[in-house]
């Protein structure tokens, strides 16, 4: 495979959720450790934007600072191109729990020949579970200029493989690598759903 950075994006509010979502626990274990334990299989350059946490220093990542506070999403990926030791990254958020390693496989494999790859379900993308490349910093830096927080506005300034639904259901048809922890409700569905894999696999 193709060598690559990963990263979690572990900044911003979680207001709906009612706590920080960097610090959230399923069945008891931290939730951001579990997904840098899943990651850590696929690349030796993990890396965590997020501000200014102390229980972020017992991970086994680099923390990088959000360069641009207040900007989002597109703010935390700038933050992690610019940081990463590799040409590609792989991000994904923080309350991501489900994490599919063959379907990640399968996007960096894809990554070799774009700037964004980049899971695509009807109409709905995926940016935050998606491969990027330091070619899109010089756009994304275009967007944050202009006050444009906008994932997908720079896409037109670079290449982009959309991995469609039928790609994506062969890995997984029910689609829970993108299942993230918005809500109160989220959360104790992503714990029922933990439990039940846990004693599937058991």
């Amino acid at each position: 495979m193709p060598e690559i950075s990963a990263i979690v994006l572990a900044g911003g509010k979680s207001q709906r959720l009612g706590v920080d979502k960097s610090q959230l626990k399923l069945n008891g274990k931290w939730l951001l450790q579990q997904i840098l334990n899943t990651l850590a299989t696929l690349s030796d350059d993990l890396l965590v934007v997020a501000n200014g946490d102390k229980e972020f220093a017992r991970l086994p990542a680099r923390i990088v600072p959000d360069a641009c506070p207040y900007t989002g999403p597109l703010g935390g990926i700038y933050s992690g191109l610019q940081a990463m030791r590799y040409e590609r990254g792989l991000f994904v958020a923080c309350d991501m729990p489900f994490l599919n390693l063959d379907l990640l496989r399968h996007m960096i494999l894809l990554s070799a020949d774009f700037d964004v790859v980049i899971p695509s379900i009807i109409d709905k993308t995926e940016p935050l579970h998606a491969i990027y490349s330091k070619t899109c910093i010089r756009p994304i830096e275009d967007l944050l200029r202009r006050d444009d927080l906008r994932i997908v506005h720079f896409f037109p300034h670079v290449r982009v493989r959309y991995v469609r639904e039928n790609e994506v259901d062969v890995f997984d048809p029910e689609h829970l690598p993108f299942f993230n922890i918005n809500t109160p409700d989220d959360l104790e569905l992503a714990q029922l759903l933990m439990k039940q894999r846990v004693a599937y696999h058991a």
